[in-house]
């Protein structure tokens, strides 16, 4: 091994992400020394990544060193961890996109990343993306773990094992440990007292387990005092974990399944058929649901980006806090040995029994020198197992589209989809793909662009 890691940043023009990984990175002190090798194809946003790189290079006062790459391959070439989180299309068109085609049809969403219309195209976009990077990796870099940040979460991790399998990787995201910290707040415990169990696919795992330790070492189980102070209008508490959206969702669904789902009532809201509907402006009212939230945000990081540039820029050093990202509490594990247990996204490999075999679920993992590995978990109860599957459909259909070069699968994805389902007939969903396929031809591949052929009797 070598004296210091190599870590490839591919996307570092996702500069705010960047800097709190980095800085993550670098207060780790066996990973204080490593290489970063930041990429972006965006010439300029790179540079800024270099400039806040640097700073936080010399406000810790470390022995790391900065490169930066427009070249994917030139960025991996030796490296022993790839981070991934771009995103192809950007905001505008795009996202955009993604949101009014299918507004004009009546369909409303509010993050469009991970299922939904939005979330397909996103994975039809970026998947191709992502195949080209593992090629270059197993090229390149063959033993290197890719921790992969982009969404949609589990239709890119699917489609990542299924045609490279050879390729160690492990899907990341924030929802657990982001959840944990707003159940800490509605319940007035501090976190580290809690102690929990999760799993099932990305947004869209559940606390299997929620517990208190007591004084005494025993544990008490917390889902009843959540039940009690749903019913009696305590929780959830405004906080500012979701300034906009109150987590109605949330609880409301934890009433009718008894389990707390992992990702924020702004995501799941559109996962299922329940929450968003035409004419119910009583339920948009009620839970609170920001439709449009992830257009708002966008425009607001946008609106800010440059003042924040400029700060970085003038200042000396910069300030460096310890994010709840999971990237370097990995890298440092596997690069020192120390073990840790993170939640992350793999392939089935009958880690979930009730789930498909070979889809993306999330679960526990051991990390240590061999590696991330996952955590049985077995069964779960059969109504998570059914309120999965309903996303694990559109996520297979979206990979099939992909694996087979099938045009049609991209339809019959839209089809499966739950909230799509609810509000439009079929003759309006083939409609709104094929008007999402014109708007996003550049960004596809050839075989998805295309006529389509409606197959008659």
């Amino acid at each position: 091994m070598a004296s210091r890691p190599k870590i490839a940043f591919i996307g570092a023009g996702s500069t705010v992400f960047m800097k709190n990984i980095v800085g993550d990175i670098l207060q780790r002190e066996a990973l204080a020394r490593a290489h970063i090798a930041l990429m972006d194809i965006d010439h300029s946003r790179l540079e800024d990544a270099h400039v806040v790189a640097s700073k936080i290079v010399s406000s810790l006062g470390v022995g790391a060193t900065i490169s930066t790459h427009c070249d994917q391959r030139e960025a991996i070439d030796g490296a022993d961890f790839v981070i991934v989180a771009f995103q192809i299309g950007g905001y505008d068109p795009c996202t955009i996109n993604d949101f009014e085609i299918p507004k004009k049809f009546g369909l409303r969403q509010t993050i469009a990343d991970t299922l939904g219309i939005g979330g397909i195209f996103r994975g039809l976009r970026t998947v191709p993306h992502l195949w080209r990077l593992c090629a270059d990796m197993k090229e390149l870099c063959p033993d290197a773990l890719m921790l992969q940040y982009v969404n949609p979460m589990a239709i890119n991790m699917w489609a990542i094992s299924a045609k490279y399998p050879e390729i160690r990787s492990v899907g990341l995201c924030h929802s657990v440990q982001g959840t944990i910290g707003e159940l800490a707040h509605d319940l007035e415990l501090p976190v580290d007292r809690i102690r929990y169990r999760c799993a099932g696919i990305n947004h869209m795992a559940f606390f299997l387990t929620l517990e208190e330790v007591m004084e005494d070492g025993s544990h008490r189980n917390l889902y009843p005092e959540l039940f009690r102070g749903y019913a009696a209008g305590r929780m959830p508490k405004p906080n500012r974990f979701n300034p906009r959206c109150p987590n109605m969702v949330r609880y409301e669904v934890m009433t009718r399944l008894g389990y707390f789902v992992t990702e924020s009532s702004e995501h799941f809201a559109e996962y299922v058929p329940w929450f968003i509907k035409n004419g119910r402006g009583d339920l948009i009212e009620d839970f609170g649901i920001p439709l449009d939230e992830y257009k708002k945000r966008c425009e607001q990081q946008i609106e800010r980006w440059e003042r924040q540039m400029q700060e970085y820029r003038d200042a000396e050093f910069v300030e460096v806090e310890a994010s709840h990202e999971y990237a370097s509490e990995i890298i440092g594990s596997i690069w020192n040995g120390c073990p840790s247990v993170i939640y992350g996204n793999v392939p089935n490999t009958d880690l979930i029994s009730s789930l498909p075999r070979g889809c993306a679920v999330e679960v526990p993992c051991l990390v240590d020198r061999n590696g991330v590995q996952p955590v049985r978990v077995g069964e779960l109860p059969p109504q998570l197992s059914a309120i999965m599957r309903t996303n694990v459909n559109v996520q297979e259909l979206t990979v099939a589209a992909l694996l087979e070069e099938n045009r049609e699968h991209i339809y019959h994805a839209a089809m499966m989809d739950p909230h799509t389902a609810a509000e439009l007939d079929l003759r309006q969903i083939w409609n709104m793909v094929d008007e999402l396929i014109r708007a996003h031809e550049q960004w596809l591949p050839e075989w998805a662009v295309g006529k389509r052929r409606l197959r008659v009797a």
